[in-house]
């Protein structure tokens, strides 16, 4: 984990570590998502659809849906 200070132009650098990470370099566009107290950076993704599908996958228990659907 890098510790990076803001600039007084409120700027940061993003270690190398992260951008390879994301696989993004100069020039390239990211989506800051702020939750609460939390900030995700992330690549812009071309396709929102698949950026998001499957990040809830094992949140829930398997039989979740069809206790959830009997409850209607």
């Amino acid at each position: 984990m890098a510790v990076q200070r803001l600039s007084s132009k409120n700027q940061i650098v993003i270690p190398k570590e992260a951008r390879q990470a994301m696989g993004v370099k100069g020039g390239d566009e990211l989506l800051v998502v702020v939750k609460d107290d939390l900030t995700i950076v992330m690549p812009n993704p071309k396709r929102y659809v698949k950026a998001v599908q499957g990040l809830a996958k094992g949140i829930y228990p398997s039989d979740y849906l069809k206790r959830e659907r009997r409850s209607w």
